[in-house]
């Protein structure tokens, strides 16, 4: 017997003894969570008509049945197709196809999968172990949340920031109220930092508004408060691709293990306590028990990585009074109760942000580069939009013909076109972008195509596959052009008849007198 028969008949008895026991037909169908007209209708049957049924329910005729050898020959060509796609070539190959909904078509199909014995394959993303790095070469930063319940029986919702080293698998935590900023980043950095007594070499990360503003074709942009932080501690950053948490699974086995273990069923009273306890429980659990996988304590390893960490010395970081503001699809900003338009193309995806600043009734936005964008007058009124809207982009040309403009500027065309493909292989994503910046830089002003032949050389030389690189080798190359091109100037002489000073040599002091007085100082 099949098990789906198998539960049909258990049902059916179930039924008939929960009557047998006084349950009326709406509680039987509460209690085993069917429809009440399918207890009403088991109750009508004995067991040689309910066998009947079960019968007549297997043989019935299907609407689909005149296209089971269509549908049985694409399963078994191509095994991994989906339901929908199944729906679409039926339509297709059919033009009297009736029209049925796509659960009735999902289910035919199941039913063909199963009397054909034509089992779905799935896509399988394959994993490999990770091997062990060096002490002291990595770790991982990651956020959570989680609600709490507080004492008046509501809930409270805090944010955490946690941080672990690859090798020990040394945790840290910090917990807030409130969703974290540039500034608490860093501040939360600090923190872990002086926990481990020492900073890693590298930092992965989730691609976190909080920390980047854009992929700025390939080269990641910081947001200006943490590039500004990252310059003073000298770690190197890696960014995980979105959607892609498996690529940084230690922390994210942390933010699980905080929520299942240290936060669930843990009452909240604030945050300096919830701080207090999260380090203790660091101490006597996280830190302290055998890790799953490596069967060794994080403490005992901690001791051999801290040797390994750069030294930590605390910084104290003064940052701007600049409010940081998300920019909208339609780039613009909400300040004040006004929509401030932005230039074109400020918005470069979601978690765009900008700063703004007041000062003397106008309104400065920069962006996280720090680079100002735009200047309006502040508006005093509410529901106004201030400044003009700029339509610029050009989506039409195809990135062949942007190709054939850009080999145009350029004597040696096979070496520009290498140039050009190898911008292409490294930003596959960004081609049209990355093309658009060359033709920007080498269209701009009057054309000077000697300058580019010799920009082209020096990217090719340097392996600065870039289109920024080559517009700032560009300008850089253009400008020592220009400056020795312009005449120098005559030198006018105050006085003729006293030339001895002119070929007097000044007087220099050594090096090493300063090095011996800085030596022997004290």
């Amino acid at each position: 017997m099949r098990q789906k028969d198998l539960n049909n008949w258990i049902m059916y008895h179930e039924i008939h003894k929960l009557q047998r026991h006084g349950f009326s037909i709406a509680k039987i169908a509460r209690h085993l969570r069917c429809n009440y007209r399918t207890v009403r209708k088991y109750l009508k049957m004995n067991e040689q008509e309910y066998e009947q049924f079960l019968l007549n329910a297997t043989r019935r005729d299907k609407i689909l049945d005149h296209y089971e050898l269509f549908v049985a020959g694409k399963l078994s060509e191509y095994q991994d197709t989906s339901t929908a796609q199944i729906h679409d070539w039926l339509k297709e190959c059919y033009s009297d196809f009736p029209e049925v909904s796509p659960r009735t078509v999902y289910n035919f199909v199941m039913y063909i999968r199963h009397k054909h014995n034509i089992p779905l394959v799935p896509s399988v993303r394959e994993y490999f172990p990770v091997e062990e790095l060096p002490y002291g070469e990595q770790a991982q930063v990651d956020f959570g949340e989680y609600n709490m319940l507080q004492s008046n029986g509501k809930r409270k919702k805090v944010k955490f920031f946690a941080m672990v080293l690859s090798r020990s698998r040394m945790k840290y935590v910090w917990f807030q109220s409130v969703p974290f900023t540039s500034a608490t980043v860093v501040d939360a950095h600090e923190k872990a930092f002086a926990f481990f007594g020492g900073i890693p070499q590298v930092i992965v990360y989730d691609q976190d508004r909080t920390i980047i503003v854009d992929e700025n074709l390939g080269d990641i942009i910081l947001t200006a408060t943490f590039k500004q932080y990252t310059k003073s501690r000298h770690f190197k950053l890696h960014f995980c691709r979105k959607s892609d948490p498996q690529s940084k699974g230690k922390i994210e086995n942390v933010i699980q293990y905080v929520k299942k273990n240290f936060l669930y069923n843990r009452p909240y009273f604030d945050l300096e306590n919830l701080n207090e306890e999260a380090v203790a429980w660091l101490s006597r659990t996280a830190n302290y028990l055998p890790h799953n996988y490596t069967k060794k304590s994080p403490q005992s390893e901690f001791l051999l990585e801290k040797e390994h960490l750069s030294p930590f010395v605390p910084l104290v970081i003064d940052f701007s009074d600049r409010k940081t503001y998300n920019v909208r699809k339609n780039n613009v900003i909400l300040f004040h109760s006004n929509c401030y338009v932005l230039p074109s193309g400020t918005y470069k995806g979601e978690g765009t942000q900008v700063n703004v600043e007041e000062k003397h009734g106008l309104i400065h936005i920069y962006n996280q580069e720090q680079e100002l964008l735009i200047t309006h007058a502040r508006s005093y009124l509410k529901g106004q939009r201030v400044g003009q809207v700029s339509r610029s982009r050009d989506t039409s040309k195809k990135i062949e013909s942007l190709m054939e403009q850009a080999l145009s500027y350029f004597t040696d065309k096979p070496l520009a076109m290498e140039y050009i493909n190898g911008i292409k292989i490294k930003y596959p994503r960004y081609t049209r972008d990355q093309l658009l910046v060359l033709l920007d830089t080498l269209t701009r002003g009057e054309v000077n195509c000697q300058n580019a032949d010799n920009t082209l050389e020096f990217c090719m030389k340097n392996e600065l596959l870039s289109a920024s690189e080559f517009k700032d080798v560009y300008y850089c190359l253009l400008e020592d052009t220009t400056r020795k091109s312009v005449p120098q100037e005559t030198v006018i002489l105050l006085n003729k008849d006293n030339l001895g000073k002119a070929n007097e040599t000044p007087q220099m002091s050594s090096l090493n007198d300063y090095e011996w007085i800085i030596n022997n100082k004290f």
